[in-house]
């Protein structure tokens, strides 16, 4: 049988404005308890465009220190889930965060945007009616196993930076 893999805590304080759901962390970052560690994972560029502030070559804890500081929130929507490898096609027996009740605890949340099509779909349905009183974004994955380019990737990324100015 496959592994139980579980996700990491929530990274957010009270002032997060946009809030970034993956699915499951990948083997990768379970090793490191880091999230997005893969290398190749196009997370950090991305977000770095969001932010308006290059933090890929900072180490991981200023990394977060510097989500905090733009008002971004990051967590996954899976709590654990049995996988062999990385791929979300690969999940099973999957358990839910309550992301509606964390984002219940976030006064200023305008956004919650999902890293690729499964955080999407299994965010929706653990939002429920909570999603009407958000901005809900589809962002293109930041795998490497989502195939389009960083560059066809980035413009719907940098355009979470609207929900970040006062």
């Amino acid at each position: 049988m496959n592994p139980r893999k579980h996700s990491f805590p929530p990274v957010v304080d009270a002032h997060v404005r946009l809030l970034i759901l993956g699915s499951l962390p990948g083997e990768r970052s379970l090793a490191e308890q880091r999230y997005y560690a893969h290398p190749q994972n196009q997370f950090w560029r991305l977000v770095s465009a969001a932010i308006g502030q290059d933090i890929t070559g900072l180490p991981y804890d200023k990394r977060l220190a510097a989500l905090r500081h733009a008002h971004v929130g990051l967590w996954d929507v899976v709590a654990s889930a049995r996988r062999r490898g990385s791929t979300d096609a690969a999940l099973e027996e999957v358990e839910a965060h309550d992301v509606a009740a964390l984002a219940a605890t976030l006064p200023e949340l305008r956004a919650i945007a999902f890293n690729g099509g499964t955080a999407h779909r299994h965010g929706l349905r653990q939002l429920g009616a909570a999603a009407t009183r958000y901005e809900i974004l589809a962002l293109p994955s930041s795998s490497p196993l989502h195939t389009i380019g960083f560059e066809a990737k980035r413009p719907a990324w940098a355009a979470l930076a609207r929900f970040l100015r006062d």
